[in-house]
């Protein structure tokens, strides 16, 4: 982290002040103008970490594609034989790291995963460009490979299997999961490293396919 904020950061200075109680729609605006400022490639590239069934953890990147701010979870989409869904089974909780240098901000959540219902994959799926479909089929995610040559000759039979205009219908291996926000901490750059942290955490109770949100309790940490 930089030790001076970015030209704009004091657009955060709410978050010097009082927190609101729920910062949903903070976090959700952060999105939407990390997005609409094109400050990196990927503005919905969060770092999910896991925890396998043996304890040890692991990162790697993933797209928020989709979210739900009023109940309150996120969701992405992968393979689910891959190294991520394996770990989601033996232990289905997860944080996710949002980090817009150009933007001074970063958000860190934290919560329990649960599968997406399929009809929620299926939509996606059919948004996603053709060749990202097929990879889809072609790529058991995770597993080793005897060669880029090999995995290249796997996405050319999958293609040719389906044909150049058929549909590509959705893997049944291939869906997505919600994690469902139970702490999240917003951050914000200042001068001196004496940046805003302020972190909001709820309790979640099961409910149905999801949970049950209780209130939001919050409190300002230390930088």
């Amino acid at each position: 982290m930089s030790d001076v904020g970015p030209p704009g950061a004091l657009r955060d200075a709410w978050l010097a002040g009082s927190p609101p109680a729920n910062p949903l729609p903070a976090l959700r605006a952060w999105l939407a103008e990390a997005r609409a400022e094109r400050v990196q490639p990927n503005p919905d590239a969060a770092a999910l970490a896991t925890v396998d069934a043996a304890g040890r953890p692991s990162a790697r990147m993933v797209l928020c594609r989709a979210a739900d701010w009023e109940a309150g979870w996120l969701g992405f989409y992968t393979n689910r034989e891959s190294e991520k869904a394996r770990a989601l089974a033996a232990h289905p909780h997860a944080a996710l790291l949002f980090h817009w240098d150009g933007l001074g901000r970063q958000a860190r959540v934290t919560g329990p995963v649960v599968a997406a219902p399929a009809s929620d994959a299926d939509r996606y799926f059919a948004t996603r460009p053709r060749e990202s479909q097929l990879a889809a089929w072609a790529s058991a995610q995770s597993r080793p490979v005897a060669s880029r040559a090999e995995l290249l000759a796997r996405f050319e039979a999958t293609a040719a299997r389906f044909g150049a205009d058929a549909p590509v219908p959705r893997p049944p291996h291939w869906g997505g999961y919600r994690v469902w926000i139970e702490s999240l901490e917003l951050w914000a750059s200042r001068p001196h490293r004496l940046h805003d942290r302020v972190r909001w955490t709820r309790s979640l109770a099961p409910r149905g396919e999801g949970f049950a949100p209780g209130p939001w309790r919050c409190e300002r940490l230390q930088p």
